[in-house]
């Protein structure tokens, strides 16, 4: 009989798989590479959220922006309604004093102050002028004397250079690409181009100026502060005194005290209106609306629109009132 023989006789033993420290070291790498991935998927699904979380909110404020901006539309419309309907007992007035009321989710404060209440940069006399510079602007005598000189050669219609003014060759000499137009302003903004106009003065008055007036006083029954502390002879107490005087009477439905500082440029109330409305929705976005309008007799078009404008964002109470109708234009 054969001798039986193992089923492996003649084949070479299976290789062990190694159990030392190289495995180990395998496994190890593994592991890490698993977790810095987790890592990188966490980061990514993460970065996805705060994405499509920015991008709701955004979508949410683009809404509520766009509510807002419809419904200071509207409230500027509202109120030329009623400041055209006629004059009867608790009629709105353009004073300067806000109305609030709720439009739907928005929260809106409108008032309306007539143009007369600023200082037409076309019309308002050269002393007048002078007096805004150096109150408001902060210039001394000679550079404002200068400057008032630059204003009417640009607004007036000839070439003939004024005593301290400027025209096309003292801009010219200033490296300045453009001229004087000639013509009267056509924007407050076009003011800061008048040769020897600086920023920082210009930023002083431009809340205090107007072009749509066309009124060579102003209104001192709704003017505001800048506006008052601009007229010759006025102190900053005799202005204050004024506005709380002049308050008091609007409050108590009598008439306005006059202004001492203010009779000699009386311009009286402009057929033009500045409206400002602040709509605030629930969330907090804020839109302000400001327009000047002017009625007209035309009842196909009853009103004219001279300015379209994004107001500040601050409320009509704090700078349409004739206490303080300063805001920047």
């Amino acid at each position: 009989m054969r001798p039986t023989t193992c089923c492996t006789q003649g084949k070479a033993p299976a290789p062990r798989r190694p159990r030392g420290p190289g495995r180990r070291a395998q496994s190890g790498i593994a592991l890490v590479l698993a977790l810095w991935l987790t890592i990188l998927l966490t980061a990514i699904a993460s970065g996805f959220a705060y994405s499509m979380r920015s991008e709701a909110l955004a979508a949410r404020n683009a809404v509520s922006l766009a509510q807002a901006r419809a419904a200071a539309d509207g409230a500027v419309e509202r109120t030329a309604y009623e400041l055209m309907r006629p004059r009867m007992v608790g009629a709105w007035t353009f004073d300067g004093q806000p109305h609030a009321w709720q439009d739907g989710d928005a929260s809106i404060v409108a008032s309306a102050v007539d143009e007369g209440s600023r200082i037409d940069i076309n019309a308002a006399p050269d002393a007048l002028i002078k007096s805004l510079l150096m109150n408001v602007g902060g210039m001394d005598d000679a550079a404002a004397t200068a400057l008032v000189d630059a204003i009417g050669d640009w607004r007036d219609p000839d070439d003939l250079r004024r005593p301290n003014g400027a025209e096309a060759p003292e801009y010219a000499a200033a490296n300045l690409k453009y001229g004087p137009a000639n013509a009267p302003f056509e924007t407050v903004g076009e003011v800061s181009r008048v040769l020897g106009m600086t920023p920082l003065v210009f930023q002083r008055i431009r809340g205090a100026i107007t072009v749509y007036s066309r009124q060579p006083g102003i209104n001192a029954a709704t003017a505001g502060r800048t506006v008052l502390l601009a007229l010759p002879n006025a102190t900053p107490d005799a202005v204050d005194a004024f506005i709380a005087q002049r308050a008091q009477a609007i409050a108590q439905g009598l008439p306005v005290p006059p202004f001492a500082p203010a009779q000699a440029f009386v311009g009286g109330a402009a057929p033009v209106w500045r409206i400002r409305a602040v709509a605030t929705m629930p969330d907090g976005v804020t839109f302000g609306r400001e327009a000047v309008l002017r009625p007209s007799p035309d009842v196909r078009r009853p009103l004219i629109t001279l300015a379209w404008l994004d107001a500040p964002r601050v409320s009509p109470a704090k700078s349409n009132a004739p206490a303080a109708n300063d805001a920047n234009q």
